[in-house]
């Protein structure tokens, strides 16, 4: 038996040269190598001639399956290149085109949020716990329970949102205050507790400096000695480590809280020389900034404390309002407005998380 390996060669090197992509050249492989290919036949048929006939073919069967099997990869490669070469040609990138910003140096974190992190960056680091509870509150936790008497102007309906009565004739309401949370917690814990009150409230008002819905901070300590001297001390350390100055002057004036026995409003050293600008730790001026107070002795027994054996001492300020007045957003209104544009300008990046060692502000 004899083979015409010559013109099988001549045939497959005509196929290996036409082939125009990878794929035509995987379909010569397969047609000359592959398990039913030409070559492969060739190589089992050894099995049927006779000793002279296989040592005259073997070596020449074989020779040609190495140089098809190598003409192969070589055009495979060549073939692999030129498409290279046609994608490089055909696909080109415009570098001058301006960066597009990774998603953590688009987003912006909204001030509101900003701010609720500085006062727990603070807080926390003072030994205070954060607490929580509903916006949607009953009368007697927003107000019974707070010391506000029958008749009191803000458990009316021009001041207070109220919802449609139950069916036991109650109505709940949008709590007005985050003080409803002390109640809660005083129900709950047993002294000592230290815990600061950052929420949503809602109020009947709306213009360039208040809001329906608006945040506030509130304050709880009850300790068997806690006092004035120590509310002084917490206030005034937080305002210098949120206003991040060294010196800050306060000023403490009587007032009136029904939930507070005594009650004062703060007002904070600062300087308003320049139109728009408020520089805080310095000047001749002052600004109000909070109410507090020594806790009433009706709110410790109405939350199950005895007066006689506890005392502690409380403060409210609004969040919307610190955050204005520390980086000079003029209109509370544009918090609430979804403003993308405001955000960007007004917002922080995201990476960056307020630290009493880093800077509260970055």
């Amino acid at each position: 038996m004899t083979v015409d390996v010559s013109a099988l060669e001549n045939t497959l090197t005509a196929e290996i040269d036409a082939a125009g992509d990878e794929a035509a050249i995987e379909a010569v492989r397969v047609a000359a190598l592959g398990k039913k290919g030409s070559v492969s036949e060739l190589l089992k048929s050894l099995g049927t001639m006779t000793p002279d006939e296989r040592k005259v073919s073997g070596p020449a069967i074989n020779g040609l399956k190495n140089r098809i099997a190598d003409a192969i990869a070589a055009r495979r490669e060549s073939l692999k290149d030129a498409a290279i070469d046609a994608r490089l040609s055909s696909e080109k990138v415009d570098v001058t085109l301006p960066v597009r910003d990774a998603p953590a140096e688009c987003g912006r974190i909204h001030p509101i949020s900003q701010v609720i992190d500085e006062i727990t960056a603070i807080f926390g680091d003072l030994g205070f716990a954060i607490a929580e509870g509903p916006d949607i509150e009953t009368d007697y936790y927003n107000f019974t329970a707070l010391n506000f008497p029958d008749g009191h102007p803000a458990r009316e309906m021009h001041d207070t949102f109220f919802f449609n009565p139950g069916a036991n004739g109650e109505r709940k309401l949008l709590r007005t205050h985050t003080s409803p949370v002390q109640i809660h917690t005083m129900e709950a814990q047993k002294p000592p507790i230290r815990i600061v009150i950052p929420g949503k409230t809602y109020r009947c008002d709306s213009d360039a400096t208040h809001s329906p819905m608006f945040h506030q901070l509130e304050g709880l300590v009850i300790d068997r000695t806690a006092n004035v001297a120590n509310m002084k001390w917490v206030l005034t350390e937080f305002c210098k480590a949120f206003f991040e100055v060294e010196h800050l002057a306060m000023r403490f004036r009587p007032s009136f809280f029904p939930f507070t026995e005594p009650s004062l409003e703060v007002d904070i050293q600062c300087d308003r020389s320049n139109p728009g600008e408020v520089r805080f730790g310095e000047g001749t001026d002052w600004m109000e900034i909070l109410g507090c107070g020594m806790v009433h002795p009706n709110v410790l027994t109405m939350s199950g404390l005895d007066p006689d054996e506890y005392q502690g001492f409380a403060w409210g300020m609004g969040i919307d309002r610190i955050a204005t007045l520390k980086y000079g957003m003029p209109d509370l209104r544009d918090y609430f407005n979804s403003d993308v544009r405001w955000l960007k300008h007004y917002g922080f990046r995201p990476l960056d998380m307020p630290t009493l060692f880093a800077g509260l502000s970055g």
